[in-house]
């Protein structure tokens, strides 16, 4: 974690430019509260997928599961918002 200050500001422009932002957190004294009963599931992909999306992964700093979960949801989301328009 770094010790120098940013602001919010800054470091939201910082991400959207697709920057590693990790830096700024300190993952040892984070809390997570999941409450979400969680399934697991397996998929088998191409191999050219996997390397997509730990491409994406490096990209934005996050492990390939993050990737998997947070596009899905967002399809989920659209596809309900799309249902109920």
């Amino acid at each position: 974690m770094r010790s120098t200050k940013i602001t919010s500001e800054n470091l939201e422009e910082m991400f959207d430019r697709g920057e590693d932002v990790t830096e700024f957190f300190d993952f040892d004294s984070a809390v997570v509260e999941d409450k979400t009963e969680t399934k697991r599931v397996n998929v088998d992909f191409p191999a050219w997928v996997v390397e997509a999306l730990d491409r994406e992964a490096r990209r934005i700093g996050v492990g390939r599961q993050a990737v998997i979960k947070t596009w899905i949801a967002e399809r989920l989301d659209d596809e309900a918002a799309r249902r109920s328009a």
